[in-house]
């Protein structure tokens, strides 16, 4: 097997293009097969610096890796194919001897004044087609020599020669059979005047020369289709299997995903962050909003494909086991941001500390907090990652840990103080201080004793210290909180709360 993942240096990966790539890369693992990326840079006009980099980048981010490409370098050398340009000449001249393509010599102002004549006679938007060829200036019109000295003076394009009355059918993967009338299709340019080709021709080109047995892409390339495979048929060439992926749809359901959607409902739609080179507008990414590679691959794998079992949760190694075409839906796909955070909490807690801790190191030090040793900064990671769905608020999570409670608490935070804990905190405190070794399961033991004796609620001493210690009514364990702030730093708060509410010291 061997599959290719071609997109456009036009801009940023889109999250669906990173789908795209995921499912080639899949199947291309699973059966042992090659993975080629190839640049289809071929449009120059659309070109924009620093694309190509930044999608070699978020692939590699997500853990998606080449056997081929412009970055690794391969047998099929070059992977640009602006770089290949005087191959698909060749290939475009040979399907005009064969009957197959032609010359055509219109003008803009030409092509311009066809599409208003059209337009004015009340008919169908005008397409170069079948019927139309035979009214415009091209080598089915016009005398041989005169064709001839027009490919000696003037600028020309050879478009396919689209057959008359053909049903053109080929299966698909995931949708079955799928056919077209040539009626509905017109003559493609494929080699365009700056002697640069169109994807068309590109792409049927290269996935020959280069074996590729596989065409995995998204949807809105199958009305393409029809054209390659004549395309093929034209050159006598095997044809790849085809499988033309579902939509990623806004999460209403309601048409493909956009960067625009992404904007309006908070929630990004390119892998890493971009800085358009024109502009200068700034685009969110994965990636820097805290998700793990491994979180976002596993999410994006779910996005129109279904795994025999019944489960949700899969490393890459399982998603290669367990991935096939067949379980991909031809149904596209809502877009549910929740779901992918939740799906990346379930990555955040089972992945090792070490690999999180540079991350976290990284977003420690742009908070500009206080430095810790990694020890800690490890126990920190441990404490919080039960209530983090995001990288960042894993710091969030033990804003404890480097901010003291703000005094005196807001309501309702106040109303929640127990009056008759608050009035021996000077016992507490005393309690404490007479801990020989400060970890939280002799913490807990002694804090139980003093209860039980005082005949206290264990609940509303719990919310009462949690309180005092953290400002927050909830998160992790107080005795681990107290382990990593230390003898000192409880006390230090104690004595700051008492100091605020007025409570008598001493005991």
């Amino acid at each position: 097997m061997v599959v290719r993942f071609a997109p456009s240096p036009t801009g940023p990966l889109h999250i669906g293009g990173v789908r795209t790539a995921l499912y080639n890369y899949l199947l291309a693992r699973k059966h042992k097969g090659r993975f080629i990326l190839r640049i289809e840079d071929t449009d120059q006009t659309r070109y924009v610096s620093g694309a190509e980099e930044y999608i070699i980048e978020a692939l590699t981010w997500c853990g998606i890796t080449f056997d081929e490409g412009p970055h690794v370098g391969g047998p099929h050398a070059p992977y640009r194919q602006s770089e290949r340009k005087a191959i698909y000449a060749e290939y475009a001249h040979e399907l005009v001897r064969r009957g197959w393509a032609y010359y055509a010599f219109d003008t803009e102002e030409e092509l311009e004044a066809m599409r208003q004549k059209v337009k004015a006679a009340g008919m169908e938007a005008f397409q170069y087609d079948a019927v139309t060829r035979m009214y415009m200036k091209n080598s089915l019109t016009l005398p041989p020599q005169e064709v001839e000295e027009r490919l000696r003076s003037q600028p020309y394009v050879i478009r396919f020669l689209m057959p008359r009355g053909r049903e053109v059918r080929f299966y698909d993967e995931i949708r079955g059979w799928v056919s077209f009338h040539t009626r509905e299709l017109d003559d493609k340019v494929l080699l365009k005047s700056d002697g640069m080709p169109t994807y068309h021709l590109a792409n049927v080109v290269d996935d020959h020369l280069m074996g590729v047995t596989h065409v995995i892409r998204g949807e809105e390339w199958l009305p393409s289709t029809p054209l390659h495979v004549l395309l093929y048929e034209a050159f006598g060439w095997e044809m790849p299997k085809f499988a033309h992926l579902p939509l990623l749809l806004r999460p209403d359901g309601g048409g493909k995903l956009s960067k625009r959607d992404g904007d309006q409902l908070g929630f990004p739609v390119f892998p890493l962050r971009w800085k358009d080179p024109h502009t200068g507008e700034e685009s969110s990414g994965y990636r820097e909003r805290g998700f793990l590679p491994e979180g976002v691959v596993n999410y994006l794998a779910l996005l129109g494909w279904h795994p025999a079992e019944d489960r949700e949760l899969f490393t890459m190694e399982e998603l290669i086991e367990a991935f096939s075409l067949e379980r991909v839906s031809k149904a596209g796909a809502r877009f549910d941001y929740e779901k992918a955070k939740w799906i990346n909490q379930q990555h955040l807690r089972r992945a090792p500390i070490e690999r999180l801790l540079p991350r976290v190191e990284q977003l420690w030090r742009e908070r500009g907090l206080p430095p810790v040793s990694q020890l800690v900064l490890a126990r920190l990671i441990e404490l919080a990652r039960e209530r983090a769905s995001l990288l960042p608020e894993l710091i969030e999570a033990v804003r404890f840990f480097y901010e003291r409670p703000a005094l005196p608490l807001k309501e309702p935070l106040a109303e929640k103080l127990h009056g008759g804990v608050i009035a021996l905190l000077p016992e507490i405190e005393a309690l404490f201080q007479g801990i020989s070794s400060w970890e939280a399961p002799l913490l807990e033991a002694k804090l139980k004793e003093w209860v039980k004796a005082r005949g206290l609620p264990m609940g509303k001493v719990l919310l009462t210290l949690r309180l005092i210690l953290t400002g927050e009514e909830a998160g992790p364990s107080l005795y681990a909180i107290m382990e990593l702030l230390g003898a000192r730093e409880v006390s230090q708060r104690i004595q700051r709360f008492q100091e605020v509410y007025g409570v008598p010291r001493g005991v």
